[in-house]
């Protein structure tokens, strides 16, 4: 895995190299083995990189590279799993004067020999890449089809920029760090700012699947408009058009054999490889079929927490026991955890707000110190139904037949009386189940009865995914309408759950979770691989009858027949906990002086963006335990913090008009 950067302008100065090598520097992280760099000054075009070593750890594998017949120049950050097939088919059709087996070379000579819509269709991998054509003089991007890589672009001053992280852009002296205020709402409400917006007004995000050209003519004109190569969507339509027509044990073996397909081709590397297990039935599928493929025992890793309803080290242990691997743990306390957080706006560039990021950069850290690439269950969710959103189907049916006012008012009688007096209560009832007897039970029906009064199915699931369902109620800035309202297509008929794993698959995985997992992981210079992202899986997926995947009020059904061949079903079948930490209970002690200082009335008075008496107020209902706000809270904590290390510009700037999108 690597970094990349580049510049194309009609006025390239002599200083260009040195300027290209300290925006590449802001990459090191990503890159610390080597750098290198193209520049041509006639022409207009620099191209930097940044190395993680990972194929071909020798010389003939450095970037940028040009190609055998001298058109092509790349700067590439990825990898190609299935490089070895490639080269064959090349090697089918002509003699390649090969100077290594780097999976660069590969990509770049196949875009040489069929072009690169034709190779972009042929590869599978994680990318984002930056391309010179020298005959034409035209810079082309790309990146891949899930979303697994960064690549951010813009237009400073004369020049076309692009960068793998939002840090590499600081250095160029027409950068402004003029924020985008036109972003916050979205952001409030999610948590992330959605492609193809970043938090800078100058800059975008190239959206996944996407590719955008700019030749050296085109310079003075309007910013090119990114086209799209792949789609979700596709996925979901052979599916529906191709439905899988065996029985089910049929699915559970013809799954097993395309996954062990897709781990084979990601455990190929020249570095050293292991699993980030957290004992979910993801990470722990992904890991037994690296272990039956492997001849030595896999290294898997987890981050283990001293608050048991979070820790799922002790069952990552046990599946690691079982299938013979060879484990490492590391359990963290709160100061462990928190000295992280200081960290977390440099790493992300822009505000971002998931905090299972503590726990993936702590994870990635620990790996790092064994292997250099390491697999993971990312994608498993949203592909094969295992988020308990999907499950809320049946119950807003149910639910949406009582009149809109109705159920206003019962989500507002239900929010009236504290978390803690509901979980003493529900305690209390035996044929409750088990999530409404826990300790977070009242902060579950606060939650529910906040999207009780949705306008429809399609209002309710973007409430589901929603902080702040409401942004206008913190910000002093419009409501927004949620992503949700325009961006899915599906027939007619299709069911909630299918539009739910459609918009997470395009929406919530690039730009929270892969986000999350890029930048905690090349904070450490750790490449992560998630086999369950491949567009045959997701094909195989949505060509499987719902029933396959979500059963009762289980998801993942299919997933966790093929983890059974491997792992006896007492080691995972368990409620399912996710990658969290104690955010409610840390921002009443270890991290309140922190958060007061940044949920300050005169700070954010000053500031001018967040509605101070709405803050405060929610901020002492959370302090008194009447509320837990944390995700909210959190949201607005990422922005402070993000602010105060790198929003410079913006503080010394008059109010800016708003834009159009990029």
């Amino acid at each position: 895995m690597c970094g990349i950067v580049g510049m194309l302008s009609h006025r390239l100065e002599q200083d260009a190299r040195p300027l290209l090598r300290v925006m590449a520097a802001a990459l090191t992280h990503r890159g610390p083995d080597s750098d290198g760099d193209f520049v041509d000054l006639d022409a207009g075009i620099a191209l930097g990189h940044r190395r993680l070593k990972i194929i071909d750890v020798t010389s003939a594998g450095a970037q940028p590279m040009v190609s055998a017949d001298g058109r092509w120049v790349i700067t590439f950050n990825g990898e190609i799993f299935n490089f070895v097939d490639l080269r064959r088919r090349l090697e089918a059709k002509r003699t390649v004067p090969w100077r290594g087996h780097s999976d660069t070379e590969v990509l770049i000579e196949a875009i040489a020999a069929w072009g690169l819509p034709a190779a972009l269709e042929a590869i599978e991998g994680q990318f984002a890449l930056g391309l010179w054509d020298r005959q034409a003089r035209a810079l082309t991007l790309a990146r891949d089809r899930f979303g697994e890589k960064p690549l951010y672009y813009g237009r400073l001053g004369g020049a076309f920029v692009f960068a793998s992280e939002l840090g590499a852009f600081r250095p160029h002296p027409e950068f402004t760090g003029e924020m985008n205020r036109d972003v916050l709402p979205a952001y409030v409400r999610y948590g992330y700012v959605p492609h193809p917006w970043s938090i800078y007004r100058q800059i975008a995000k190239l959206p996944q699947g996407h590719t955008v050209r700019l030749s050296a003519a085109d310079l003075s004109c309007e910013m090119p408009t990114p086209q799209r190569f792949w789609s979700p969507q596709e996925a979901v339509d052979h599916g529906r058009d191709h439905p899988f027509t065996g029985s089910e044990d049929d699915a559970v073996e013809a799954l097993e054999g395309l996954l062990r397909r897709t781990v084979g081709l990601r455990m190929v590397a020249d570095v050293p490889l292991g699993s980030l297990l957290s004992g979910g039935i993801d990470s722990s599928l992904v890991t037994a079929l690296m272990q039956s493929q492997s001849p030595r025992p896999v290294k898997t890793f987890t981050i283990g927490s001293s608050d048991q309803s979070l820790n799922e080290a002790e069952h990552a242990k046990a599946i690691a026991r079982h299938l013979g691997t060879e484990h490492t743990e590391l359990y963290v306390g709160s100061a462990e955890a928190l000295a992280i957080v200081p960290k977390l706006a440099a790493m992300y560039g822009e505000p971002f707000a998931d905090s299972s990021q503590i726990p993936t950069a702590l994870v990635c850290a620990m790996a790092r110190r064994q292997v250099t690439v390491g697999l993971a269950g990312d994608g498993g969710d949203e592909v094969f139904g295992g988020y308990n959103r999907y499950l809320l189907e049946g119950a807003w049916r149910r639910v949406s037949l009582i009149p809109r006012g109705a159920r206003a008012a019962m989500g507002a009688c239900i929010q009236s009386i504290d978390v803690r007096t509901w979980a003493g209560l529900t305690a209390r009832v035996p044929f409750l189940p088990a999530s409404l007897r826990d300790p977070r039970a009242g902060d579950r029906l606060h939650k529910w009865a906040a999207k009780l009064d949705a306008r429809d199915d399609s209002d309710f699931l973007d409430r589901l995914l929603s902080g702040w369902e409401d942004p206008a109620a913190i910000l002093n800035a419009p409501r927004g309408d949620g992503l949700l309202q325009s961006d899915i297509r599906m027939p007619p008929g299709a069911r909630f759950s299918e539009r739910a794993m459609l918009f997470d698959t395009e929406h919530y995985l690039p730009d929270d979770i892969l986000v999350k997992v890029d930048r905690a992981s090349m904070a450490s210079s750790l490449e992560v691989r998630a086999p369950f992202l491949d567009r045959e899986v997701l094909k195989f997926a949505w060509s499987l009858p719902m029933a396959m995947k979500i059963k009762g009020a289980r998801g993942k059904h299919v997933l966790r027949r093929v983890l059974a061949r491997h792992v006896p079903s007492t080691l995972f079948e368990r409620p399912k906990q996710g990658f969290a930490v104690p955010i409610d209970q840390w921002l009443r002690g270890e991290l309140r002086p922190w958060a007061e200082d940044l949920l300050s009335e005169a700070r954010l008075k000053r500031q001018g963006l967040f509605n101070p008496v709405a803050v405060r107020r929610l901020w002492a209902r959370h302090l008194s335990g009447a509320a837990n706000a944390d995700a909210r809270l959190w949201y607005l904590l990422m922005f402070q913090s993000w602010w105060d290390q790198l929003a410079v510009a913006e503080r010394q700037m008059p109010s800016p008009a708003p834009a159009a999108p990029p």
